[in-house]
């Protein structure tokens, strides 16, 4: 692919250097096509969400003290790619990343972040609907999903707590961040506005209630969550699979 654009950008410029030598005026053409042919060579497919660069070393930190030392971890709605590459690069080198979204440009981002930051321990991003019946792997040892159930419909909520408990072992992690109701009242004025923003987007999205979640989450075979407060009114939830 790089050698076709290279020796398509030299016959491009060919034209112009003989141009000039004759007249010493730029052929107009030749320099669009030449500037077309250089954009083509240099396109980013990432994409950059700014509140990754606000929420990320604080996620990673409460992650490191929850996710198992080795073992695959498996990212939900992984969106840009700018989360998992950073937790692949900060904590423990002997986890292995499996990030995921049924989108298919988050999915070209987050590979191309990936070769960017040159991390060896993320895997190929695959297609994963939370709410599918079926998800395109048997097993994880942990499980992280990053502001997904509040612009989501319910139904992807009852899906990942269903995927999950299919996939996790005994005491394994899920780990939800976002921001959640808590005794039926939002936790800030600007998520009680995030909320009703989200509302309007989509009638089935929306800040979910903790109790709500954590009611599901039992429903799946999970124990009450761990809840840490975060900023920006955020919170982590830290659930672990009970047997059976």
């Amino acid at each position: 692919m790089a050698g076709n654009a290279t020796a398509s950008l030299l016959e491009a410029i060919a034209p112009l250097r003989m141009r000039r030598q004759a007249s010493r005026r730029p052929d107009l053409q030749c320099q669009m096509r030449f500037a077309v042919l250089r954009r083509q060579m240099t396109t980013d497919v990432r994409l950059r969400a700014p509140a990754t660069a606000r929420n990320r070393d604080h996620i990673a930190t409460v992650l490191g003290r929850y996710l198992p030392s080795t073992g695959l971890v498996l990212e939900i709605a992984s969106g840009t790619g700018e989360h998992v590459t950073h937790f692949a690069r900060t904590l423990n080198a002997n986890l292995t990343f499996q990030p995921s979204d049924p989108d298919a440009s988050a999915r070209a981002s987050i590979d191309a972040w990936v070769e960017a930051t040159g991390v060896r321990n993320v895997l190929p991003a695959v297609a994963l609907d939370a709410s599918a019946d079926t998800w395109p792997m048997q097993r994880a040892d942990a499980i992280v999903c990053i502001n997904m159930i509040h612009i989501a419909p319910w139904e992807a909520a009852i899906g990942l707590m269903r995927g999950a408990a299919r996939l996790l072992p005994f005491d394994g992690l899920l780990y939800l961040y976002g921001p959640y109701r808590r005794d039926g009242h939002h936790t800030a004025p600007s998520n009680d506005a995030f909320d009703r923003g989200l509302r309007l987007q989509n009638s089935k999205w929306g800040v979910r209630d903790l109790e709500a979640v954590a009611e599901l989450a039992s429903a799946h075979g999970f124990g009450q969550p761990i809840v840490e407060e975060m900023p920006a009114n955020n919170l982590s939830l830290i659930f672990r699979r009970n047997g059976g």
